[in-house]
């Protein structure tokens, strides 16, 4: 009973990874149709959300069938739990990216507004933070998944730094109101995918640790 328990680990294991793979792919795919301005691009992005969608639904009734069949130890409890609140960050993450190709494939019909300086800068640092969450993840890295949740701050300050930008470029030609207020919203797309990889992060510190550190200064939940 206990190798079959072990096996079904593995391959729900595998299957978030596999989600994971497809989140990151989808996210790196948005980043490339936003700045190189690729309608093509991101309506691919677009027609593959729905195979993330199809993943989280497996992910969800294997999560479950494990729960009702099996009788996992409190170890294995935990990491069924942290399958069951990493899958929806994931699949949010994905329809963050979707987001990002609506809006790129809306700024493509403008003339293009003179770049912004600090939204690719925010988009790889958040595709960054995605992209080490996993790896704490699959590594079982506390010290990184605590470094990942404090590089969050940066990624608000960076949203910040081009919501002023782009406010400027308003300010000074009303033509610029509509692309600008679209990229604003990428901004904020960008920077919502970071609060993402900082509540996988969160969950993995309970993962390793046993710790609950949602909503808890980092400092504390150290004590």
């Amino acid at each position: 009973m206990q190798r079959h328990f072990d096996r079904d680990i593995d391959e729900l294991k595998h299957l978030l990874l596999r989600m994971g793979a497809m989140v990151e792919e989808a996210m790196a795919r948005s980043i490339r149709a936003l700045l190189e301005r690729d309608t093509v691009l991101a309506n691919e992005v677009i027609a593959r959300d729905d195979e993330i969608d199809r993943m989280e639904i497996v992910i969800d009734q294997k999560t479950i069938e494990l729960i009702a069949v099996m009788q996992p130890t409190a170890s294995d409890l935990r990491f069924v739990a942290t399958i069951m609140k990493i899958t929806p960050e994931l699949e949010r993450i994905a329809d963050l990216a979707q987001d990002v190709c609506e809006r790129a494939i809306e700024l493509n019909r403008e003339p293009m507004l003179k770049p912004v300086s600090d939204l690719p800068r925010l988009a790889h640092d958040a595709q960054a933070m995605v992209r080490d969450a996993l790896d704490a993840f699959v590594r079982g890295d506390a010290a990184l998944a605590r470094s990942v949740i404090a590089q969050d701050d940066n990624v608000d300050a960076l949203t910040e730094s081009s919501f002023r930008n782009l406010l400027t470029y308003m300010l000074e030609d009303a033509r610029n109101i509509s692309s600008a207020i679209r990229l604003t919203f990428i901004g904020k797309y960008f920077e919502r995918m970071a609060d993402g990889a900082t509540n996988i992060c969160e969950m993995v510190v309970y993962l390793v640790e046993g710790k609950m550190i949602k909503h808890t200064a980092l400092a504390t939940a150290d004590e």
